[in-house]
């Protein structure tokens, strides 16, 4: 196996990283190995080009998305249920 060296992480970092670590039952070399092997596969899935992405993009997308009507697919209008419902 290799091994990982790490120099200059922060002391709150590493803080954090050592109460992780405690309430998960695990030293700190195993908590870093646990964080990496979660965290890694997830990277890879992301696509190159998603992964440029500001938040304001993401935004601007969905906010330009197609809105689903229910009467697309044959569904009643729900505002024609609820007043069918109140007048009863």
């Amino acid at each position: 196996m290799a091994t990982l060296y790490v120099r200059n992480i922060p002391d709150d970092l590493y803080e954090k990283l050592q109460d992780l670590a405690k309430r998960e039952n695990r030293s700190v070399n195993a908590q870093v190995i646990t964080l990496l092997q979660d965290i890694l596969p997830l990277e890879t899935e992301i696509k190159k080009g998603e992964k440029n992405k500001t938040v304001k993009d993401i935004l601007i997308e969905s906010r330009n998305r197609r809105r689903l009507n229910p009467s697309d697919f044959g569904l009643p209008d729900s505002t024609e249920l609820i007043r069918e419902d109140r007048n009863r």
